[in-house]
Parts: C-alpha cells; structure tokens; sequence
C-alpha cells in the first residue's frame, strides 16, 4: 500500500516536472524561432506586426475548433458584456500591444539583450499597480526594485552595440505587459473573474487580432505589397502558430498541475536559457562579464520580488482559511444556543 502509494506520487512529480521542462523548452524556442523568423534572409519576413496577427488569428481559430466544434476542452463562463468592455478588450489591447513591440525589438537588438532588458518587468508591474493602489509602497519593495534596476542598468552597459531603437521597442513592450498584467488582477480581484490559459485565449486572441489588424493594414501591409508578390513560406509560418499555441497549451498544463506562481519562479530559470543558448545560436548576441554580471543582479531582484509575492499569497490563504473558521466556530456556538436544553428526569 505504501509502495504503491510512493510510486503514485513519484508519477504525478515526474508529470508536472515533465509538463515544466515542456514549458521552458516550448517558451525558449518560440523567442528563437521568432527571431529567426523574422531576421533571417531567406524567409525574408520581417514584419513582426503580421507574425503576431497570424499568431493571434491562429489561436482564436484553434481555440473555436477545440471548444465549440470538438469540445475537448471546456469554457469557463462568466463573461458578459459590461466584462468584456471593461476588462477582456485592455487585456487584449495590451496583450498584441505587448508582443508587437517585443517581436519588434528583435529587429534591432539581440535575443539576449531583449531578456536582459525584460528583467525590468517587476519594476513596471510595480510602480504601475502602486500609482491605481493595486501595490503597497514599502522599504523592501524599493530596495528589490532598485536592486534590478541596478542590474539592467550594469548590464546594458555591458552590451557592446546597442540599438535605441531596439530599446524603445523592448521597453515598451514591458510597458505593454505590465499593464496587461495589472488589468489581469483587476480582472481577477475586482471583477471576481477567474479563467483558465485556454479560456482567456479564446476570449483575448480575436481582440488582440482586431487590435493588430489595424497597424497592419497601415505600418506593414504597405511595405509587403512592394516587396512583390506574397511568396512567404506557408509551412514555417504555420509552424511557428502552432508552437506559440502549444506554449499558451503548456501554461495551462503548468498552472493545472502547480499554480500561476510557479511560472514566475520557472519564468527566471526560462531566462537564464535564452541567454546562454542566444548567445551560442545567433551571431548577434555576444555575452560579455558585465552583461553577466548585471543580469545576475537583476534576477536576484527578480527572485526576492517572488518570493514576496509568494509570501503575501500564502498569508492571504492562511488568513482566509482563519476567518472560514472563526465562522464555522461561530455557527456551531450560534447553532448550541438555539438548542433547548434537556430536563434531566
């Protein structure tokens, strides 16, 4: 019984392991098979506004076919009008924000650099949750943030070429993320809306491609009329919409086996691979100790931001879990009063 036992959690623990080392391989090789897609010569397509739109439109199509035509996997509801106006549409609107401006960057700066540069994601989350009071303002919480502000600063200047242009791109990207995230907890806390990866996509995607679709028809699709005749390779291209599913599939698996938390903290390992591996794929990322040393720091920061964060989690759940129980303790003392007392004969 106990052996059998053992050997059933030593099967759920290889499943989620397996369901994370998913994770960190699909997520690094989306971010390289991005780059390559949009800077290499011979698939000549450089526009990452279109990259996103198919992205975007792939996603809303196979959500459909998985949940109304198939049914494999089910809807959460909850979503009416008033909810999709004021909360779905930003997350949405700052979701293709987000990858637009990130794919973007990777014209101009290297794979590394952009991770590098991304470290600065807990920095906005903050200060932009402080300023609507979402966040509460701390000694702690600045010193984490000045220690990975620190550490982006040291390693850009670590960076041997760098791009402006790239850097506005990245960072607005960052922007762009972090406000998706605020509008999530928003969406979370204050409109009592809870969603799975796969249900948000399907509601998210299709805003996200109208949000695209617009600086497509004016930024991109001009420049690939004169480019000639629409001569993309259909294959790679479907490829890499399948991979960017799969990797919104894997986050699903991920949060149902473990919690939205352990991505975070699988997030910075997820990192630390695309810098290394970048650095030995493309000729345009070339790492040098500062650049190391910078990211190092902020990572530090990036994990004691999580850890806090995890903190507060767990002592939300224990105090949640204190109050259901003053309660039931209430109700039981309630319930004894009301019950008339027996005569002894």
């Amino acid at each position: 019984m106990v052996a059998a036992d053992l050997i059933r959690r030593c099967g759920e623990g290889g499943i989620t392991y397996g369901y994370i080392l998913l994770y960190i391989a699909l997520s690094s090789g989306q971010i390289f098979f991005n780059k390559w897609v949009l800077s290499s010569k011979q698939i000549n397509f450089p526009y990452p506004v279109a990259l996103t739109l198919l992205h975007m439109l792939f996603s809303s199509v196979l959500c459909f076919l998985l949940t109304k035509v198939f049914k494999i996997i089910k809807i959460e509801g909850g979503i009416y009008s008033e909810i999709y106006i004021t909360s779905v549409i930003p997350i949405g609107a700052m979701f293709a924000m987000t990858l637009w401006l990130g794919n973007s960057a990777y014209l101009y700066i290297s794979v590394a650099f952009a991770q590098m540069l991304k470290a600065t994601m807990p920095v906005a989350v903050f200060f932009l949750g402080a300023a609507i009071g979402l966040e509460a303002l701390s000694c702690r919480m600045f010193t984490i943030m000045s220690v990975i502000s620190v550490g982006v600063v040291v390693a850009s200047y670590g960076e041997i070429t760098i791009s402006w242009i790239g850097v506005v791109y990245q960072m607005g990207g960052v922007v762009g993320e972090a406000l998706r995230l605020i509008f999530m907890e928003i969406f979370v806390k204050k409109k009592g809306v809870r969603l799975n990866s796969i249900s948000m996509m399907y509601y998210v995607s299709p805003c996200s491609a109208l949000c695209l679709f617009v600086p497509w028809i004016f930024l991109e699709k001009p420049k690939m009329d004169s480019s000639g005749p629409w001569n993309f390779p259909p294959i790679i291209l479907g490829l890499n919409c399948l991979c960017t599913f799969a990797l919104n599939l894997s986050v699903f698996l991920v949060i149902s086996r473990t919690s939205a938390l352990t991505i975070r903290v699988v997030g910075v390992v997820r990192d630390w691979v695309v810098v290394l591996l970048s650095a030995l794929i493309f000729s345009d990322s070339k790492l040098t100790f500062i650049n190391l040393i910078g990211y190092g720091i902020a990572i530090s920061g990036i994990v004691a931001y999580n850890n806090h964060k995890l903190k507060n989690v767990a002592s939300e759940k224990k105090s949640v879990v204190n109050v259901d129980t003053d309660d039931q303790g209430k109700s039981q003392d309630d319930q004894a009063a009301l019950t008339p007392l027996k005569e002894n004969t």
